[in-house]
């Protein structure tokens, strides 16, 4: 059974930072690319990151420059840094292997 499981959410202020985890078992981690959307209210799911297997990373334009994302196929897990963190970042974010999404963890940012 495929299991995503993202943490690491929370309330930030502006210009804060969070650290994404997205723990995942019963697949071939290390062959899939990983990616992070997310979600505002009244808003469609965008991406936000990916990472192939190789390594090679992509960014939408709204967050290039503040996440970084990373992975580690010791742990399966996939990670997203969030820097300089703004309001507009406010979202349920998801991890994402191939067709599957975990459960989303919710990210505000509000003083």
């Amino acid at each position: 059974q495929v299991q995503l499981v993202e943490s690491g959410g929370g309330l930030v202020q502006p210009g804060g930072s969070l650290r994404l985890s997205c723990a995942t078992s019963g697949l071939m981690f290390s062959i899939y690319t990983m990616a992070w959307y997310r979600q505002a209210p009244g808003k469609q799911r965008e991406l936000v990151a990916s990472i192939t297997s190789g390594g090679s990373t992509n960014y939408a334009d709204s967050v290039k420059g503040r996440f970084t994302i990373s992975r580690d196929n010791d742990k399966n897990t996939v990670y997203l840094q969030m820097d300089s963190l703004k309001p507009e970042d406010t979202a349920v974010y998801y991890c994402k292997a191939n067709w599957f999404w975990g459960q989303g963890t919710q990210v505000t940012v509000s003083s």
